[in-house]
Order: structure tokens, then C-alpha cells, then sequence
């Protein structure tokens, strides 16, 4: 859920099974002062779901100290049985940098990842900027792009991994992929 979404540990704390739309979106419940949000959802993740227990309210009924505990060991043990240390650096928090990172390096975006983040100001995001440009050592920025003027023709760029980039007057849309 963490790393599929970005959403905080606290915010996942108080999903309910409620927040699930039969859409395959999920309503985020903002914390820390930040913004809610609707965000999509995989099929994957949503079968992950169903199979969890219903007894409570909430999605993952647990306290803050218990998810940080039960994740570190399991992160150990994992860290341990693969002659890993680096895996005991990972944190919950990590899933969050590393979701703002690759919707950074895909769209090119900042305000859709603070959208996705749920930041209240965009100094919150440019973090990822930097992130993303330390990782991917990105010296040219090669995209393809093609312009459609109907609903089917952008519903085929979407399946082969387009964005919308840029929309005209005359209805023409601008759709983009890296190379």
C-alpha cells in the first residue's frame, strides 16, 4: 500500500474500508497538515486487500509504534537472512520517497506529484527533483510525443504508457512517454 500509493504511515493508519471505491481509487484521509486526496489503486493491490481481515473499521487496525515495530523485524530478519545491512536503512518513510521519486522521474511534474503526495506547498515536492536526478543521471530528456483529437485514440496512447502533457483549444491533446 505504502509504496504503490506514497501515502503516510499515519494516512494508512486511518484508511477504512469505507475509503475503497469500486473504482479502484482510495480516499486519503490527510495528516501532518496535508492535503486529502483520491488515488488510484491497482487490481493487485486491491486483491491484497480483500484478503486482509474484516473485523475493524480500518484497513490496518494497528498503532503507530506497532507497525514500526512489526515492520523493523521483519526488515531485519529479511536484512539478516539476505547478508544485507543496507536493508535495516529502510524505513516506512521510505516508500513515501521512493513513490515521490518515480512519479517525479515518469512525469516530469512537480505539481502532479504534489497532488499524489498530498503536499501543501511545492518546496514539500522539489526534494524528488534532486532525488531523481541523483538516480537517474538524466543528461538529455528524450520524450516521444503525439497529439490526438479523439477519446479512443487517447485511451490507446494510455495503454502503451502515455501522459497527458497539454491540452488546446481546438481540443487537440499533447500525450508524452520517455524513450
Amino acid at each position: 500500500m505504502l509504496k504503490e500509493t506514497g501515502i503516510r504511515t499515519d494516512e494508512s493508519r486511518k484508511l477504512q474500508w469505507t475509503d475503497i471505491n469500486p473504482n479502484n481509487t482510495i480516499n486519503i484521509t490527510p495528516s501532518k497538515n496535508s492535503n486529502g486526496r483520491i488515488l488510484p489503486i491497482s487490481n493487485k493491490l486491491l486483491a491484497m486487500l480483500s484478503k486482509l481481515n474484516h473485523t475493524s473499521k480500518y484497513i490496518f487496525p494497528t498503532t503507530k509504534k506497532s507497525a514500526r515495530n512489526t515492520f523493523a523485524r521483519l526488515r531485519t530478519r529479511q536484512a539478516n537472512k539476505l547478508n544485507n545491512p543496507r536493508l535495516k536503512q529502510i524505513t516506512l518513510h521510505t516508500f513515501r520517497h521512493w513513490k515521490g521519486t518515480m512519479e517525479y522521474h515518469k512525469l516530469r511534474d512537480l505539481r502532479a506529484v504534489q497532488k499524489i503526495l498530498g503536499h501543501k506547498t511545492i518546496t514539500s515536492t522539489e526534494i524528488y527533483e534532486n532525488t531523481e536526478a541523483a538516480l537517474f543521471l538524466t543528461e538529455n530528456d528524450e520524450w516521444i510525443c503525439k497529439a490526438v483529437s479523439t477519446k479512443e485514440e487517447a485511451i490507446k496512447l494510455i495503454e502503451q504508457g502515455f501522459t497527458k502533457a497539454d491540452e488546446f483549444t481546438n481540443g487537440t491533446k499533447l500525450y508524452k512517454k520517455r524513450k
